[in-house]
């Protein structure tokens, strides 16, 4: 059986995050991936330098055409920048009754340029978390989506689950990349808060995670598994990648998407 994920995200032209990210996460889990651009951003391993959304009736046009002609499984939304965008996003999601949907929250990049409007946070909250089977918010993005000042340790960031998952997803995973200790992320789904931990990886070679790993969790679903076991297994592919990253430039390096195929340690499905 072939399966099919769709990915509604921005481009990096740099290759290490954003659809390119998701396309190629799709591939190493054996799942084919479909795609609706956007917004072109100009970034590097430095950063990004420009960006361009693309109008919102291009963005539909795209995702009518993969729809119409091929369907998917699974689907999950990346930058989408402004409240025009995510309102049109929102409504051809409802229409196609896409119900795995994966939401990351994007906000701004690793170094620190906004690739969502302060203007669209309210659309992204009413508009699209009720549409989510899960949220993959890092830490910066869980307090602003909470209402939170901050989040400095695992029980803030159980605290921010529960008020995530208050505004309507099935599940809510906080990303605890960004705390001291053990990489440390929280799954809530409204039944009990679980703690993923894994071994923290000394690189500062780690563009993309959060476009990677709610991408591996979309593609998971893709391929059937139930929501807890498919953000597992997400979890350990991304360390996998993590663990073969490289340098691209002179900044943040790129995780290895294709490593499974390298290596005999990891069983895709």
């Amino acid at each position: 059986m072939r399966y099919f994920a769709l990915t509604i995200a921005g481009s990096d032209s740099g290759g290490g995050a954003g659809i390119q990210a998701d396309l190629k996460t799709f591939a190493a889990l054996g799942v084919h991936g479909l795609c609706a651009l956007t917004a072109v951003t100009a970034q590097n391993s430095l950063g990004v330098t420009a960006v361009q959304p693309l109008p919102p009736k291009m963005i539909s046009a795209q995702i009518e055409a993969v729809m119409e002609d091929i369907g998917c499984q699974a689907a999950k939304t990346g930058m989408l920048f402004n409240a025009a965008v995510i309102k049109r996003v929102a409504r051809d999601l409802k229409n196609y009754r896409l119900q795995k949907l994966v939401v990351d929250p994007v906000m701004t990049a690793k170094g620190g340029q906004r690739l969502l409007l302060p203007s669209a946070e309210r659309a992204l909250i009413e508009e699209l978390l009720p549409l989510a089977w899960l949220v993959t918010p890092n830490l910066d993005e869980a307090w602003q989506l909470a209402g939170m000042a901050r989040i400095s340790n695992l029980e803030e960031m159980e605290e921010a689950a529960r008020r995530i998952w208050r505004l309507g997803p099935k599940a809510v995973l906080v990303k605890g990349g960004h705390l001291k200790g053990a990489a440390i992320d929280l799954f809530y789904d409204g039944q009990g808060a679980v703690r993923i931990s894994a071994p923290r990886r000394r690189t500062s070679h780690t563009h993309g995670t959060g476009c990677t790993l709610s991408a591996a969790v979309t593609a998971y679903l893709a391929r059937g598994l139930k929501l807890r076991e498919a953000v597992v297994r997400a979890k350990a592919y991304l360390l996998g990648a993590i663990d073969n990253s490289y340098a691209t430039g002179g900044g943040h390096g790129c995780l290895d998407h294709m490593w499974p195929y390298r290596t005999s340690r990891h069983k895709i499905v």
